[in-house]
């Protein structure tokens, strides 16, 4: 991606590139009946107040672009993977911290990325939480909603979650 920011994989780039598609600022959401392809990028604080903010963006960017179903997944899905960047990374410890959403979506495949600043002391897992726990299901039902999805470590820029749904 342009500037730095996180890449993604060659089959979405291809797909959005030949789609037409540009990168745009949060501000430029599409318009209805424009097509949906395109790459979308934000900034939020580390903070809880960021995740209904995230999932508020994203459903304004894609509503009326990508059907319900996917809408929802994509929604539930930004929404567990910015509360682990918020809860288990340095963004949400530290003050002044960041999570970055980058969001690219082309004529069948959302794809969506969560940057975060890492942390020393875990690693994103999607394991299967006890049945008395509040937590520990976000990366589970990742797993299971998403057509594709993984993580990296971006070096000294920290971490970064993604995933895909099929539009």
């Amino acid at each position: 991606m342009p500037g730095g920011g996180p890449s993604y994989p060659e089959s979405l780039r291809r797909a959005v590139v030949s789609g037409g598609g540009q990168t745009r600022s949060d501000e430029h959401a599409p318009r209805h009946g424009e097509p949906p392809s395109g790459e979308w990028r934000r900034r939020f604080p580390g903070e809880a107040a960021s995740v209904p903010a995230a999932r508020a963006w994203v459903r304004e960017l894609l509503a009326g672009h990508v059907a319900g179903a996917a809408l929802d997944d994509v929604q539930l899905l930004l929404c567990e993977v910015v509360t682990n960047a918020v809860a288990h990374s340095t963004s949400g410890r530290a003050a002044g911290g960041q999570v970055t959403i980058w969001v690219a979506c082309a004529s069948r495949a959302v794809h969506v990325e969560v940057a975060d600043a890492g942390s020393a002391t875990s690693a994103p897992v999607a394991g299967i939480a006890a049945a008395d726990s509040d937590g520990g299901r976000g990366l589970w039902l990742v797993d299971m909603i998403a057509t594709a999805w993984g993580s990296r470590h971006d070096g000294e820029m920290g971490r970064t979650v993604w995933f895909q749904v099929t539009a």
